[in-house]
């Protein structure tokens, strides 16, 4: 199974208008793409827009069920394609930083909220997650499991181990900040080491601290009939505004996570109580 991931690399708008129509655009040209899934930024309904009044904040905060939730949910079914789309949340004591993954038929197949806020910054206005969620996700090609980290959470490998013990094969990673090479080096990390694909999409150049280069890590270091390693990043973008394509060989991640030994296979999680009593 080959799935098609489209990268909503876009500058944001101005609205929650704005916001919906340049949203519409991209999952029409995603699926003329041949996507299976479009991805967009953190907190696309604001463009990552936190104000630090809290009047300010709450006013831009909008419900799972808000009008501008069910587009995305009603463009999935009728476009029959999965989105993932990302948004400011209403919550109380705080909004939370959210993302909700439609499937093609328009079922809500996930609401995740990012855990690891950045408290040291904008994000203390906001409140963290729950939990990690994982989800059977149904394509026209196919199911597979997935499961979604924000931004800051993947400098935390938990993030990405919780969602691999919970089974993720996929983790669709909305995110807003600059991507050098050390934000790409963590990455990495966490598709190696949990093998496991993760797609970031990132704002392009031009949004405040942003950079574009959204990539797909298909979590496979190397095949055993082939000499040597390969390069697990098979797709990066460049920084300009785009809707961009990536294809990730199901199959291929699968025969390499039943084989080979990272993940949970030589775990000794009795040895870990520090990181649990911590």
């Amino acid at each position: 199974m080959i799935l098609k991931i489209a990268f909503a690399q876009l500058l944001s708008g101005h609205t929650l208008q704005e916001q919906l129509e340049i949203g519409r655009e991209a999952c029409i040209a995603a699926k003329n793409k041949g996507a299976d899934i479009i991805l967009f930024p953190e907190m696309w309904s604001d463009g990552y827009y936190i104000p630090q009044d809290k009047k300010a904040l709450e006013a831009l905060a909008i419900s799972a069920d808000n009008p501008f939730v069910i587009a995305f949910k009603d463009m999935a079914k009728s476009l029959e394609i999965a989105i993932a789309f990302t948004f400011l949340e209403k919550h109380d004591p705080k909004p939370l930083n959210s993302v909700i993954l439609f499937d093609r038929r328009g079922d809500k197949k996930l609401n995740y909220s990012k855990v690891h806020t950045c408290e040291f910054d904008l994000e203390k206005m906001l409140s963290p997650g729950d939990d990690f969620y994982v989800t059977e996700l149904e394509t026209a090609k196919g199911s597979i499991k997935v499961g979604s980290m924000i931004c800051f959470d993947r400098e935390f490998p938990e993030s990405a181990r919780i969602l691999m013990l919970k089974g993720a094969e996929l983790i669709l990673a909305p995110n807003a900040c600059p991507m050098e090479i050390n934000r790409l080096s963590a990455l990495r990390t966490r598709a190696y080491e949990n093998m496991l694909a993760i797609a970031t999409c990132n704002y392009p150049e031009g949004q405040p601290d942003c950079n574009g280069r959204s990539t797909l890590f298909d979590g496979v270091a190397w095949l055993r009939d082939e000499h040597g390693v390969r390069d697990m990043c098979v797709f990066e973008a460049p920084s300009d505004a785009g809707i961009y394509i990536a294809e990730l060989d199901v199959d291929m991640l699968r025969e390499y996570r039943q084989n080979e030994i990272m993940g949970a296979k030589y775990r000794r999680p009795d040895r870990y109580n520090a990181l649990t009593n911590n």
